[in-house]
């Protein structure tokens, strides 16, 4: 998921009544919630070194373990040698609770981001394996909006503070008011939502302990809306291959039901057959509800000149992460230019560098 997501988390975590556990609960939350993606680091490598290495070590279970443990240790000595300096009479923080709500923090960070169909490394470093969860897309305007919803009444009584608040919430009404995938009718309910918010906000103005209810609320609704698109899929994948099979295609040996934004009753539908992918969308309210296109997508991953490509640097950390690889293969008159891609984003939503390999006629890569 999205840093806004992951953030907004840890924040309703707090807000839930957490953050009484242990002075430094509120920060060890946030922190904790967000520190797996350390691995952003790997953008600066080049060469798709972010694609083929986001989501492996630092999102582990193994990294699940160390990454609670060393967090909790530099609180504590944050909290030693520079809080209780500045403040003796404050409550030192608490070394076992302070572990434990750091170690809630990090495993919530590996579950949101399975839930999309990015992909994510459980068993990171022992076994590279992907695994998908297909269930909420990246960017979920209903987690900004409950959880997010949250943050808002919780952290926005300073004037600083709520200036950020509006040019988050200007910023994130922008993008989904004028994002042509989102339905009409969430747009409304987004732009109901944003109103209720600041209603509360000026009007109600919750006290604590009413904070504390509607944070444990408003993530018990989350996690029931991410349980029921989770166990959707189970049928959703269980009529496709039937529909698959009644028209007498292929039969697939992998499959993605996935997720669109902001319309859980949606899917994006990938069909690999090995050689190439039919692709298609589900609607739980269209009749058939699966709709194929009708062009079979060819992976082209066994030509010659895809094999000989695939030994580029760049292109072969993609490969590592690519789900549903696609060559493209350009036959010119001095060699091939092959380029790669992935069929879950060919519309564009995913990773924005996409390798694209020169080869001579020799099918040797060229500077």
């Amino acid at each position: 998921m999205d840093p806004f997501a992951h953030t907004f988390t840890g924040a309703a975590l707090a807000s839930s009544g957490l953050r009484r556990a242990t002075p430094l609960a509120t920060a060890a939350l946030v922190i904790g919630a967000n520190i797996p993606d350390i691995d952003i680091v790997m953008a600066f490598g080049g060469d798709n070194m972010s694609v083929a290495h986001r989501r492996g070590w630092t999102h582990g279970i193994a990294a699940v373990i160390v990454l609670s443990f060393a967090l909790t240790w530099v609180l504590l000595l944050w909290d030693r040698y520079v809080r209780l300096r500045c403040n003796p009479d404050a409550e030192p923080a608490h070394p076992r609770p302070l572990l434990w709500v750091v170690a809630i923090a990090v495993i919530s960070h590996p579950i949101l981001d399975w839930l999309n169909n990015y992909g994510m490394r459980w068993w990171m470093p022992f076994d590279g394996r992907w695994s998908y969860g297909d269930t909420l897309f990246i960017i979920d305007p209903w987690v900004w909006l409950f959880l997010g919803g949250v943050a808002f009444l919780a952290w926005s009584r300073r004037i600083l503070a709520l200036i950020a608040w509006v040019f988050f919430g200007s910023f994130a009404s922008w993008l989904i008011l004028d994002t042509g995938m989102v339905p009409v009718l969430v747009r409304w309910l987004w732009l109901a939502g944003i109103v209720g918010l600041v209603a509360v906000r000026l009007i109600v103005k919750p006290s604590m302990k009413t904070l504390e209810i509607v944070a444990r609320v408003a993530l018990v609704v989350m996690v029931l809306y991410m349980g029921v698109n989770l166990i959707a899929n189970i049928p959703v994948r269980t009529e496709v291959r039937a529909q698959v099979d009644a028209a007498g295609l292929e039969p697939a040996i992998d499959m993605m039901v996935a997720p669109i934004p902001a319309n859980p009753l949606r899917r994006q539908v990938v069909l690999d057959t090995g050689n190439g992918y039919h692709l298609g969308s589900w609607n739980w309210m269209d009749s058939p509800r699966l709709r194929l296109d009708n062009n079979y997508l060819l992976s082209n991953m066994d030509h010659p000149a895809a094999l000989a490509a695939a030994a580029d640097i760049s292109a072969r950390r993609y490969l590592i992460w690519a789900r549903y690889p696609i060559a493209i293969v350009d036959e010119q008159a001095n060699g091939y230019t092959v380029s790669f891609s992935d069929a879950r984003y060919l519309e564009g939503i995913g990773p924005g560098i996409r390798p694209v390999v020169q080869l001579d006629k020799e099918l040797q890569l060229r500077e």
